[in-house]
């Protein structure tokens, strides 16, 4: 506990001595006057260059630079994209803190009072792209990229290693313009260092042809490029770890990079038996046991062995020729048990599902993937990216399942033993040809695509049911099945974009897509005479060809303005779908038309502060198996068939963002809602006979609706280089209206769900790190079913995350999270305190480190959940990493420029 103590000591006394400063001004252009709007200023300490505090120029050149600081003097800077940067030197408690006017000229000369000085603005805003220069914020010399994106102001990262900036997420993550191990962007923000990187930039996420014509994104989320220092991109870095513990458990790590300029390499490996999926080197907390193996609820059941090997290759050539490949293995063996209680509402009675189920599965998979770009001249450029993939599993599953009525009568009971085998392989590319047509914005582009799939497996079933009752029976069935499924998809499509004005273009798209699926099932049952799966089960089997072509078109007028941006589509889709199974001797043809608009309004009210309003349809086809009306008896108690009068669901969403972040306050908001109609939703219909067996088909439904509200907001305050206070506050409500059936009677669920964290980071000199949060899930839902009562959920979770670099060398770290789910029942856990802790020393010059982790230090991970959905409640309990103790050592490699990096070694005195 004095450790903790002395943490809090640590958060008060941080407080004391400083002093808070405005410094005042208007950033103008010397010879027009005219003012410089996001131009940035900002304050450095004048010993060690350490970044104070900083801002943006309002529309007027305005600024006002809040700073907290005990310091009596500081350099201030003012730069603007092609200008100059300004220096002066600030007395705080003796000189005026308001500059008035301060211009800026494009000629580097000396100012009365003033001297030009290279750039090293912290933060840029260039149109609709946000950079940070990454030394202007201080980390721990060894941090990774995700740590420097904590310290940024209006960027959140999550305990799953997820991006947001400015309540927007980021769904692409680049280094120097270019995908690192694209399969899994979070390798790059978990393993790159600090020490490398330049900028950190945010551009709103673009596709191939937005990124090459200059076209507006219609993207509402973001992509992170990390830009390498020069001198940086000549050598190698990387990290080897290796470790071993209680119960055998162990884990492997390792990953090198080469870069030769605009030449990558990457090898990266790892294997465990600690359900680490991923690659992450983070020394502290996400190499053993980190974030992905917190408290479960609903998710991450089962204990898995992996192992993983892959490379990436990545060049830019002189000729403007890009080249990027990777390949990955992966091998993985699962084990999971669990436990489901579920109570089962119908119009006019209830009744009680237990079940016990386990699984245990092994995959092998292959992926490779490459991409080339071809510039043949500044307005032609093709791409190509292909991808193979193939899987190789097998899997064991048996469960026991009995159902009583509402007074505890046994009604009937089940069990299912059946081991499978799958070996899956898929061939997908795009080839893409754009077309620069004048520099006024005219485009025209060409895209083929092909999927080609083929899925051939087996599977034996021995299935047990009794049924009790009036008329008590028994059923046992045994049988072998035989699948081969192949799937061939192949596309085109051709968008042309021609200016009708200035800023205002026509845009037209059409695309085509056919895919074929050839299916064949066979099904024999076991042959008690000659014990061998020889007796086929006509009946069971199919052998079907279903076709399913599609054409879109649309046309569209979009205006693209500085700040304005706004534009509507019209849209006709046709789909028409065929399906013949020779064996049930089964056909139908399905064909739908649907027209539908698109829109979208976009306004720039500042550098900080936009606005957008959305408006989407989109259509969703039935699958072959809501089609088909072939009965599926592979569970015996609940039989599907599908409905081949199925209409296609058209849904309609309205979304608004808007987001504002105050840098002279550095603070910011964020506030997003959506509606959501479907009409045509297809829906289950689920008919339970009196011995609880259930025959499911399909129908089509209007009513449903969603509304969403969700909203963001986050503060940074900073004291020199003392310590730096990070707050968050997020927010999500949600309103839904689902309509369903039960027992073939039509229902209505509402349902309202409300989901608010806070979540406070602080850092002390980069030796104390204490990140707090807590979180509370509540929902309250209502049915129109007579017998059904509102369900309430609540469900609460805290915990707190702390690393401590005291004393030298000495990592100290630990990650505590409680959680509590009131609303299951009495037969599982509802509550347990999860508690990770590690504590590390640097050895070998700080290359090294050694480290003894703790897992589940008091022994109370679970894994339940409840769940309500239609006419159903579930309480869920499965498998979960237990208690174990790992003793690991890491070793990290650099060398840029020739040259060894010195590693920096810390001052804790």
């Amino acid at each position: 506990m004095r450790n903790y103590f002395f943490i809090i000591g640590f958060l008060c006394s941080s407080f004391i001595l400083a002093q808070e400063y405005t410094i005042k001004g208007v950033v103008k252009e010397k010879q027009s006057k005219e003012a410089l709007e996001a131009a940035t200023v900002y304050a450095e300490s004048v010993k060690d260059s350490t970044l104070i505090s900083y801002t943006i120029s309002e529309k007027d050149g305005s600024f006002e630079l809040e700073l907290v600081s005990s310091l009596d003097r500081v350099n201030l800077f003012i730069s603007y994209a092609g200008y100059g940067t300004t220096k002066k030197l600030l007395a705080l408690k003796k000189t005026p803190l308001d500059l008035g006017e301060v211009l800026m000229e494009q000629q580097m000369e000396e100012l009365e009072g003033v001297s030009v000085v290279a750039e090293r603005r912290p933060i840029t805003i260039k149109k609709d792209t946000l950079e940070y220069n990454a030394d202007s914020f201080k980390a721990r010399p060894d941090a990774n990229v995700e740590e420097l994106l904590k310290k940024l102001p209006g960027v959140e990262v999550d305990s799953d290693g997820k991006i947001m900036v400015n309540g927007r997420q980021v769904d692409k993550i680049l280094v120097d313009g270019r995908e690192f191990f694209g399969s899994d962007p979070k390798i790059a923000t978990k393993n790159l260092p600090k020490e490398i990187v330049d900028k950190i930039q945010f551009t709103t996420t673009k596709t191939e042809t937005e990124e090459f014509t200059g076209k507006e994104s219609e993207s509402e989320n973001k992509t992170l490029n990390i830009t390498i220092k020069k001198g940086k991109n000549r050598g190698y870095f990387g990290r080897l770890a290796a470790g071993y513990g209680t119960d055998d458990k162990y884990q492997l790590n390792g990953m090198v990079n080469l870069f030769q300029e605009a030449e990558r390499v990457s090898i990266i490996g790892g294997a465990n038996n600690v359900n680490n999926t991923g690659f992450s080197m983070d020394g502290i907390y996400d190499m053993y046991g980190g974030p992905m193996n917190r408290v479960s609820v609903g998710g991450g059941s089962g204990i898995t062995n992996s192992g993983n090997i892959g490379t990436n290759y990545s060049n830019r050539f002189k000729d403007k020729t890009n080249v990027r490949a990777n390949y990955m293995y992966s091998g993985s063996s699962t084990f999971n048990e669990s436990k489901t209680s579920r109570e089962n509402i119908l119009p006019d009675r209830y009744y009680f599902t237990e079940s016990l189920s386990k699984s245990d599965s092994d995959a092998d998979t292959h992926n490779a993937d490459a991409r080339f770009a071809f510039e043949l001249d500044s307005t032609l450029r093709i791409t190509m990216a292909p991808r193979f993939n193939i899987t190789e599993s097998i899997a064991a599953n048996t469960s026991a399942q009995k159902s009583s009525d509402e007074d505890g009568n046994l009604i009937n009971e089940s069990a299912t033993e059946n081991v499978s085998e799958n070996d899956r392989k898929s061939f997908t590319n795009n080839i893409n040809i754009i077309k620069r047509l004048d520099r006024k914005g005219g485009y025209v582009s060409m895209g083929f695509n092909n999927a080609n799939n083929i899925n051939n497996g087996l599977m034996k079933l021995n299935t047990f049911r009794e049924l009790y009752g009036d008329n008590p029976s028994q059923e046992e069935v045994r049988q072998l099945t035989t699948r081969s499924n192949r799937s061939d998809g192949y596309g085109i499509n051709v968008n042309y974009r021609k200016p009708i004005v200035e800023k205002l273009f026509l845009d037209t798209r059409y695309t085509y897509n056919s895919n074929v699926q050839k299916n064949t099932i066979i099904v024999n049952d076991y042959d008690e005479l000659t014990e061998e799966y020889t007796q086929f089960n006509e009946e069971l089997s199919s052998d079907f060809i279903f076709e399913n072509l599609r054409q879109h078109a649309s046309v569209g007028v979009n205006y693209a303005g500085k700040k304005l941006s706004v534009g509507i589509d019209g849209n006709w889709q046709n789909t028409q779908m065929s399906n013949d199974d020779k064996l049930q001797d089964v056909q139908f043809d399905k064909e739908f038309n649907n027209f539908f608009f698109s829109g979208r309004f976009r306004y720039q009210l500042e550098n900080n502060k936009q606005v957008h309003l959305n408006y989407r349809s989109n259509v969703r086809v039935p699958n072959v198996n809501q089609l088909q009306p072939i009965e599926n008896r592979i569970n015996p108690t609940n039989i599907r068939v599908g409905n081949p009068n199925l209409n296609a669901t058209v849904s309609h969403n309205l979304s608004m963002y808007y987001n504002n972040y105050d840098w002279k306050k550095k603070m910011g908001i964020s506030v997003n809602t959506n509606l959501r109609l479907a009409n045509d939703k297809i829906a289950r219909i689920t008919i339970t006979d009196e011995n609880l067996v259930r025959t499911t088909t399909y129908t089509n439904l209007d009513g449903d609706y969603s509304i969403g509200l969700g909203g963001s907001f986050n503060k940074q305050v900073k004291k020199d280089s003392v310590y730096e206070l990070k707050f968050n506050l997020n927010l999500n409500a949600s309103y839904n209206n689902n309509v369903n059936f039960s027992n073939g009677v039509q229902f209505t669920s509402k349902s309202f769900n409300l989901t608010p964290r806070i979540g406070l980071n602080y850092n002390y000199k980069e030796l104390i790190d204490v990140a707090p949060n807590y979180a509370l899930t509540y929902s309250n839902a209502s049915y129109t079913l007579e017998n059904r009562d509102k369900v309430r959920f609540a469900r609460h979770s805290a915990g707190v995350r702390t690393t401590t670099f005291w004393p030298k060398n000495v990592i100290w770290g630990n990650d505590i999270s409680y959680s509590y789910n009131g609303n299951v029942s009495d037969d599982f856990d509802k509550s347990s305190v999860f508690w990770n802790m590690s504590i590390g020393m640097r050895v070998l010059k700080d290359k090294g480190l050694v480290k003894l982790f703790a897992y589940d230090l008091l022994d109370q991970n679970i894994n339940t959940s409840r769940t309500a959905f239609g006419d159903v409640i579930q309480d869920n309990q499965s498998t979960v990493l237990k208690q174990y103790f790992l003793l690991s050592f890491s070793y990290k490699l650099d060398q840029f420029g020739g040259k060894r990096s010195k590693s920096g070694r810390r001052n804790y005195n």
